[in-house]
C-alpha cells in the first residue's frame, strides 16, 4: 500500500535529518500543517506520519489543520510565514504546490522559494466513475457527451485548484465543504 511505504520513507527521512545534524532533534513538539480540512485525505496521511515519527523521535508530532479556504492556499502562506527552525512542517498536495502559482494571480507564498521538500510520502490515483445510466463506457465517449450537453452534466470536485476541477468536463460544481475522496459524480 502507497501510504505504509510512505510512513516509511517519512521515518527514514526524518532519522537521515537527524543523523546528518549532528544534533538533537526535535526537542520540542513539531507541528505538521495540513491547508485542508480533517478527515481529507491529507489530513489522515499526516496524522499516520505524525503517529509515526513521535514513535521513531521520542517527541510528540501535532497534526493542524488550517483548512481557511482558497484551496489551501491560506494555510500554505501560514507555513510559508512560520519560522524555518523545522518545528513547522507541512503536509500538502500538488494542488497548492504546482496548481495554485498558475491558477491565481496573488498568492501568499513562493511554492518553489518558500519551502524544501523533505519526502514524497503518498501517491494517490484518481479515480473515474459514472452512474450505469449513463451511456458512456470511456472517458473519450464522456467527453463527447459532456460538449454535446452542456451545462446538463456535473460532477463533484474537492474544490477550486484540484485535480478534479480543472479536468472540467461539467460546467457545474457542487461546492461542499473540505476535500473529499475523489471520486466523479456524472
Amino acid at each position: 500500500m502507497t501510504v505504509q511505504r510512505g510512513r516509511g520513507i517519512a521515518a527514514v527521512a526524518a532519522l537521515y535529518v537527524v543523523a546528518a545534524s549532528g544534533q538533537d532533534y526535535p526537542v520540542k513538539p513539531v507541528r505538521i500543517v495540513v491547508p485542508f480540512s480533517a478527515g481529507a485525505s491529507t489530513d489522515l496521511t499526516a496524522r499516520i506520519i505524525a503517529q509515526r515519527l513521535g514513535e521513531s523521535l521520542k517527541q510528540q508530532f501535532i497534526v493542524e489543520n488550517r483548512a481557511a479556504g482558497a484551496g489551501g492556499t491560506v494555510g500554505t502562506g501560514f507555513v510559508a510565514r512560520s519560522t524555518p527552525d523545522g518545528y513547522t512542517l507541512m503536509m500538502a498536495n500538488n494542488s497548492v504546490l504546482n496548481v495554485a502559482p498558475h491558477l491565481y494571480q496573488k498568492i501568499p507564498y513562493d511554492a518553489v522559494n518558500d519551502f524544501a521538500p523533505v519526502a514524497l510520502v503518498a501517491w494517490a490515483p484518481v479515480v473515474l466513475v459514472v452512474h450505469p445510466s449513463l451511456p458512456v463506457a470511456t472517458v473519450k465517449e464522456l467527453v463527447a457527451l459532456a460538449r454535446s450537453r452542456p451545462g446538463q452534466l456535473s460532477y463533484s470536485s474537492s474544490g477550486t485548484g484540484s485535480s478534479l476541477h480543472l479536468a472540467g468536463l461539467a460546467s457545474t460544481i457542487f461546492r461542499t465543504k473540505g476535500q473529499h475522496p475523489r471520486w466523479w459524480m456524472l
